[in-house]
């Protein structure tokens, strides 16, 4: 999944497959889980505006490299795999914030659910607002209810999803390999909101690990 989003680090693009090494898998994750316990507890516990800041700032300054290192490999139903998730949903959105807004907001205008008010973005979305609306959500597992986080993050992933394939629709004829592309990208928003809105419910029952 890591490798389906474009990462500002000096890594090739699949160089993650490299990160589990030597490494004993249930070290790698039980380290994934202790750290990302920790550093929710840490933030959840003492809510510094400025902490909260950085943390949701992070990989513009860092890249994602070493939240990669951490979480990457983590269960995609699991508080590292969806702590993962979400960082890679903003950096996706902060490095396309035109196409990204398109896609959001043609899903908007054709899906049949209430996802785009669950997401939450300001309409019309464009660049500024999908930002806003990436930070927000980020900003949303630090501080407030982390559930409701992880289930807005599911709604802007359906609703991209949706936008995805209805240009995809659109594109068929004209440039079936872009509509191809396209409908890829709409199959991978869809897992990801299926991940996070199973992290969501386990997060409800005290279940998520």
């Amino acid at each position: 999944m890591a490798e389906d989003f474009h990462r500002p680090t000096k890594l090739p693009p699949r160089m993650f497959d490299a990160y589990q090494g030597g490494i004993d898998p249930a070290v790698q994750s039980r380290v994934a889980h202790e750290t990302a316990v920790a550093l929710l507890a840490r933030v959840r516990n003492d809510p510094d505006p400025e902490v909260i800041d950085r943390l949701v700032s992070y990989t513009d300054e860092h890249g994602i490299d070493a939240i990669a290192e951490l979480w990457s490999h983590a269960s995609p139903r699991s508080l590292p795999g969806a702590m993962w998730r979400i960082y890679l949903l903003r950096l996706l959105i902060r490095q396309d914030p035109e196409g990204t807004s398109y896609y959001f907001q043609r899903g908007a205008d054709v899906i049949a659910t209430i996802d785009p008010i669950v997401a939450g973005a300001s309409m019309p979305t464009g660049p500024e607002e999908i930002i806003a609306l990436a930070d927000q959500i980020l900003r949303g597992l630090y501080v407030g209810d982390f559930a409701i986080a992880l289930e807005r993050a599911a709604s802007f992933c359906r609703v991209t999803a949706a936008g995805c394939a209805s240009v995809a629709d659109d594109r068929d004829v004209v440039d079936p390999a872009k509509a191809t592309q396209l409908t890829t990208k709409a199959a991978r928003f869809s897992t990801i909101a299926e991940e996070l809105g199973s992290c969501a419910k386990l997060w409800r029952s005290e279940s998520l690990d």
